[in-house]
């Protein structure tokens, strides 16, 4: 009989564990800094099922978008799990990289590309008098999930 009270009073408590670390793992930080003025407009999105030269990785997905941000307003601080590689068509960009414990800034201009390594945190501002208009191509996306993950701000760059 106790062994029985054991095994359910275990079983009880291990429930509890997985639901507490299920419901932690599954809500969105309450601190992401949301886009303001941003719309995305997903071009294409496609399987790597070759196995060609460039570092892609086999199953992963590669995603395509059109993004576009409004004077005054910026990506909000995000990552990409793959990285992404960025071509400016139209306006001026500022990206604020947090960098350890310091905020490292580059501008770009149409005409200009850049890549964003995977993880790297950063947040892409328009401080200019025209909508931006970005083409970005997001490569080693796992398959059904974003390309895009919002971060907390990371302090590092204050103003923003």
């Amino acid at each position: 009989m106790k062994r029985a009270v054991r095994w359910a009073l275990l079983s009880v408590g291990l429930a509890s564990v997985v639901t507490a670390v299920t419901v932690a793992v599954t809500v969105a930080p309450s601190s992401a800094t949301p886009p303001l003025g941003l719309t995305n407009v997903a071009l294409a999105r496609g399987t790597n099922t070759s196995h060609g030269t460039i570092p892609l990785q086999f199953g992963t997905d590669v995603a395509m978008a059109k993004i576009t941000v409004d004077p005054g307003g910026s990506s909000g601080w995000h990552s990409h799990p793959g990285g992404a590689i960025v071509v400016v068509q139209q306006g001026s960009i500022t990206v604020h990289q947090s960098a350890g414990s310091q905020c490292q800034t580059t501008t770009y201009s149409a005409g200009q590309a850049f890549i964003e390594r995977p993880g790297e945190v950063d947040d892409v501002t328009n401080a200019g008098t025209v909508p931006y208009v970005l083409f970005v191509t997001f490569p080693r996306v796992p398959q059904g999930e974003s390309p895009r993950t919002d971060q907390p701000d990371p302090g590092t760059c204050p103003g923003l």
